[in-house]
């Protein structure tokens, strides 16, 4: 029988596919995230394009990986990364309650990119892409300032790229969004989807 693999912990990547697939397995491979952004970072100083060329190579990467652990290749493996980028920085995850607050007030009143690379790998095939969602935070005012602080008292902002979650307590500091909403937490369905059933 045919596997489906998602190649991430995330919860919620392994949420949003649960709207397309019913049954799939999850297996997490460690991937040198570092090297591969620092290699990218080199050939490009458009930040944009950086960011989805780094995360299409990330999700390759970590699809990759663990299809090669797989005996049976009666399988699809799906990997994925997702990236926050505004003009001049990509934004990871914050290493503390410090660098969370930074970034948030960097994204305050400013428009910004989430990019989501997806690798999808089987035995004799790999298709990649990526889908970009363009997302406004609110104004940078004293409500702002005050969000952002009950923000980063909670657990929410630190294992989020950009330090926050749109789908949770994060969602107050954003103004509007342009693209897919699930593409900001980790997964666009809709272009998931037509790839994967495609495949």
């Amino acid at each position: 029988m045919h596997r489906i693999i998602l190649a991430s912990a995330s919860p919620r990547r392994k949420e949003i596919l649960g709207n397309i697939v019913e049954d799939f397995e999850i297996k997490v491979s460690e991937v040198d995230e570092r090297a591969i952004e620092e290699q990218v970072l080199k050939t490009t100083d458009d930040m944009v394009e950086a960011g989805r060329l780094m995360t299409v190579l990330l999700g390759k990467a970590k699809a990759n990986a663990i299809f090669e652990e797989e005996d049976d290749k009666d399988v699809t493996v799906i990997g994925a990364d997702t990236c926050v980028v505004t003009r001049d920085e990509i934004l990871g995850k914050p290493k503390d309650r410090e660098d969370a607050r930074r970034m948030l007030r960097k994204l305050a009143g400013q428009k910004h990119y989430v990019i989501t690379g997806v690798a999808l790998i089987s035995k004799d095939k790999v298709r990649t892409f990526y889908e970009e969602t363009e997302v406004e935070f609110a104004d940078a005012d004293d409500f702002a300032e005050d969000a952002i602080e009950r923000y980063i008292a909670s657990d929410e902002p630190y294992d989020k790229a950009g330090a926050y979650a749109i789908q949770g307590r994060g969602g107050v500091l954003v103004k509007r969004i342009n693209g897919d909403f699930y593409n900001v937490m980790g997964l666009p369905l809709s272009r998931l989807a037509k790839e994967l059933w495609t495949f």
